[in-house]
């Protein structure tokens, strides 16, 4: 913050008063500067003005001048007030040691003084012009016209005017918004109120943490003064004044999160501690396995501990009940897709093998898979029976890993996978479901993690294009309730049929994934239309995705060709009570 000590005419005309007045004020140095109001009568009033004879007792002539402006000019910069042709001399005539001067509102439009100052320029000086009654049209002319002809360093705006002494509603403060915003010039500001009022010391910090620039204030001496003391502070006065504003400047330049600040929320904060004990290979969900308590240990906070569900993070270890969690609870998840498939399929025989374009309907549903993002293994996963041994040469990409498992009991099957390769995470994939998305399964993914699910599926896609994310340590949690899963190729059911025992996260996809079209294959016509969808996007994009199949049925009839084939598990509902009963957990 820049301070301006006026002096105005508080000497009197005195020489020894304003001499101890400079004296008393040169322990301000950095960033301080002293204003002086030199004129002559005849130059500013007429004889027959009511204070012609006071402006005789103001007057101090060329020499004396210099004498004030070399000596305030040791300690801080120096800037002189125009009111007349006499001070455009004195300005003129210690050029060298003034900084810039300054144009009371009612100068603005003086003649004089500026035609004096056009003949000798301001190059390498600041301008101050204030502001004050004049509309921002009028401010913005005199602005433009004091750049173009005085040429300054720099032109300030002052706002704030003496009315002897001006009220604190009068100030000008709320004007200080309304410059900032139509104009680029940086702004002082000069209240002039009563020095008797508390308010002179503490306004004009209220006016800094406006966003103004620069402060100017009266001073005087403690003794007392016959001329403009209404607003003028005394040196002790002024030293509180200083103090107040470097406070309220240190307030403004804080930091967003301050050292106190962060140390007072480390000592307070209520650390998230487990609610129960909490099972390695777990998803964290913060609103059902964390209480937050004062415990005193050390442990990361909720903010930290979102990062690492954010960042596909699973828990490491077991954490017992009201233990904190640190870094070493979680690991980084090892994600990947699991697709089932087999070849005992009657109404389209070994289906899996059929020929969708190039490529066979487990291939396609494969290299669909493997565009998975954050997924790094995938997996086809079959049973040990020869019959189903032939799946061993589509397997589609050499990073494609076979198992071969438990014919029947597909949990059982998915986790011997999960044994084997220590997954953490897995996409349940269908082998009948060739048009699988990686953009879907993204955002099944981040859902999953996210809210620590234990079965993360989307509420509504196409037949086919739906995807589920399971918690291996959940897996295993079933199979530990129905140690013979005899629906197991259901396995949904055993999720979302216990959702006081798994934490089921059922998501709304965004519009453009959710369609009511068939894209699972079981019948002839499902393979004919694959086989069109196919023929129609491949040549041009062989990396399409579903919502180029879903445009491509929204702007044909091709749907038509197996619209009319319903899902069994959904419409009869022997099957469907069977389901249920066999699949909830009795308490």
């Amino acid at each position: 913050m820049y301070n301006i000590i006026e002096i105005a005419n508080t000497h009197g005309g005195d020489n020894d008063y304003l001499n101890d007045l400079i004296d008393q004020f040169a322990e301000y140095k950095n960033n301080f500067g002293i204003k002086f109001q030199p004129s002559k009568p005849d130059r500013i009033a007429l004889e027959s003005y009511e204070f012609f004879e006071v402006y005789k007792e103001f007057f101090f002539d060329n020499d004396e001048w210099k004498g004030f402006i070399t000596k305030a000019g040791k300690t801080k910069d120096v800037w002189l007030d125009l009111f007349d042709t006499y001070s455009v001399e004195i300005f003129r005539e210690n050029n060298d040691t003034v900084r810039g001067i300054k144009l009371q509102a009612s100068v603005l439009n003086n003649l004089e003084v500026v035609d004096a100052l056009k003949k000798l320029g301001l190059n390498g000086k600041d301008l101050i012009i204030n502001i004050s009654g004049f509309s921002i049209n009028q401010i913005e002319d005199f602005v433009r016209d004091f750049e173009n002809q005085l040429n300054p360093r720099e032109l300030l705006l002052e706002i704030g005017f003496q009315s002897y002494p001006t009220q604190l509603v009068d100030s000008g403060y709320s004007k200080i918004k309304t410059i900032k915003e139509h104009f680029s010039n940086r702004i002082v500001f000069a209240d002039h109120i009563d020095a008797n009022d508390p308010m002179a010391i503490y306004f004009p910090s209220m006016a800094l943490l406006q966003g103004v620039d620069a402060i100017e204030k009266h001073v005087r001496l403690p003794r007392e003064t016959k001329y403009d003391h209404f607003s003028s502070l005394n040196p002790k006065q002024y030293a509180i004044f200083i103090k107040i504003q470097k406070a309220c400047s240190e307030l403004g330049s804080q930091p967003f999160i301050n050292q106190k600040e962060t140390e007072y929320l480390i000592n307070s904060l209520m650390k998230p501690v487990a609610g129960e004990n909490i099972q390695q290979g777990s998803l964290l969900n913060p609103k059902k396995n964390l209480l937050f308590r004062r415990s005193g240990k050390d442990g990361l906070d909720l903010y930290q501990i979102k990062e690492k569900l954010k960042y596909r993070s699973i828990v490491s270890r077991e954490v017992n009940k009201h233990q904190t969690f640190t870094d070493h609870d979680f690991k980084t998840a090892h994600v990947a897709a699991i697709v089932a498939c087999r070849l005992k399929s009657t109404r389209l025989k070994s289906k899996a093998l059929s020929r969708i374009g190039d490529l066979s309907s487990i291939e396609y549903c494969l290299r669909n898979c493997l565009r998975f993002p954050g997924v790094q293994t995938t997996v086809l996963a079959t049973s040990n029976l020869s019959s189903d041994e032939p799946l061993k040469d589509y397997t589609y990409s050499p990073e494609i890993h076979f198992f071969t498992g438990d014919p029947d009991d597909v949990i059982n099957r998915y986790l011997g996978v999960i044994n084997q390769l220590k997954i953490d995470v897995f996409i349940r994939v269908t082998g009948d479901n060739p048009f699988v998305d990686p953009e879907i399964c993204e955002i099944l993914l981040e859902k999953h993690f996210v809210s620590g699910a234990d079965y993360t599926t989307a509420r509504q896609t196409a037949v086919g294009a739906n995807l589920e994310v399971i918690t291996s340590a959940a897996l295993k949690r079933v199979a530990e309730y129905f140690p013979a899963a005899n629906y197991s190729e259901y396995m949904s059911k055993y999720f979302t049929n216990n959702p006081g025992h798994f934490n089921i996260n059922i998501v709304d996809l965004p519009e453009e994934y959710i369609r009511d079209y068939r894209l699972t294959l079981d019948y002839e016509e499902d393979l004919q239309l694959y086989n069109e969808i196919d023929a129609r996007l491949s040549a041009e994009n062989p990396d399409f995705g579903i919502k180029d199949v879903f445009n491509l049925l929204d702007s044909t009839n091709l749907a038509d060709i197996n619209s009319h084939i319903s899902q069994k598990y959904e419409t009869d509902q022997q099957l469907i009570n069977t389901l249920n009963q066999h699949t909830t957990i009795k308490s």
